[in-house]
Order: C-alpha cells, then structure tokens, then sequence
C-alpha cells in the first residue's frame, strides 16, 4: 500500500486562496492604520495647536458664601476669552458656578477671582476656557 501525498505540486497552480486573502488582509489593515493615524494626528493638531487659551487654578480659599480663587490664563496675545468656574459642597452639590472673562495683549494673567456660592464650597474646579 502506497500513501497519497494531498500536497499540490509546487509552483504548479499558481498561489493558493489563502495566500491572496493573507495578501488583502495585510492591505486592508495598512490601509485602515494610516487612516486611523491620520485621524489622530488631526485631532492631536486641533486640540494642541488651535488652543488658544490655557489655564489653571493655583490656589482657592473658601468661604461660608464665596469661594476666592488664584487663577493664572496662558494666551495669545490679543486673544480675549472666558474661563468657568464652578464649586461644590461636601456632599458633591454645585454651589456656585461663574464665568470669568479676560482680554487685553498680555499673554499671562495672574488674577484671583471670586466666586459667589450658596453655601459653603469645599472646591474651586476650572471647567475650562474658551476663546470669544
């Protein structure tokens, strides 16, 4: 008794199925990769490059109706904007929220603001900033 080989002869067929899906599949994915790198890469730009504004808050004091808060707004110069604020109870309830505004060709503002609360806050959190 003799055993059949089930291998095709080599170079005798041409390539096999799998090999052409392997070849599409390695297309596909290079493909769909660089369009996922290019997506990143535009909102990476949008978000780093096109922010005019950045802030943060450096120290805040609280009060039993207000909340004084150290602010410091890194900017373009001539840019104009507002940044919001906001604070919260112990217990997590928002007790005062406020937007404050800022203009003028310095690129650094240095300013304590106070922020009205309805009752005593334990937080000072900068929501964020936006250019007008």
């Amino acid at each position: 008794m003799s055993t059949a080989s089930t291998r095709l002869p080599e170079g005798r067929y041409g390539r096999s199925s799998d090999q052409r899906a392997d070849r599409k599949l390695r297309i596909a994915g290079s493909v769909l990769g660089a369009v996922l790198l290019a997506l990143v890469g535009f909102f990476f730009y949008h978000y780093v490059a096109q922010n005019e504004i950045s802030a943060e808050v450096i120290t805040f004091q609280a009060s039993d109706d207000a909340v004084k808060v150290h602010l410091e707004v890194r900017k373009d110069a001539g840019a104009s904007g507002y940044c919001t604020l906001r604070s919260q109870s112990a217990d997590g309830a928002e007790v005062g929220r406020a937007d404050f505004r800022f203009s003028g060709s310095s690129t650094r503002i240095d300013k304590v603001v106070t922020l009205r609360t309805t009752a005593q806050g334990t937080t000072a959190e900068l929501l964020g900033c936006h250019a007008d």
